[in-house]
């Protein structure tokens, strides 16, 4: 029973995060998609600031649900 709960915890966070993850790499110039370096060093501010705040959380989330989920299912 925890279990299900779990993996469907999981499978929510992952969905999440990869949304978030992407989400970060449209708010960036196409050249940082295909790894060229810019010179240009700023703050992250605003939305910015907080998407990139929750894709941590959320993959802190997602690796704590995978450790409990790893130790409930053994």
């Amino acid at each position: 029973m925890i279990a299900t709960i779990i993996h469907v915890l999981q499978l929510i966070v992952a969905v999440l995060l990869v949304g978030a993850i992407l989400l970060q790499v449209r708010t960036q110039d196409l050249g940082g998609v295909f790894g060229a370096q810019t010179s240009v060093f700023r703050a992250r501010r605003g939305i910015e600031k907080t998407l990139f705040q929750s894709t941590i959380s959320l993959a802190v989330i997602f690796i704590v649900l995978a450790v409990a989920s790893f130790r409930f299912t053994s």
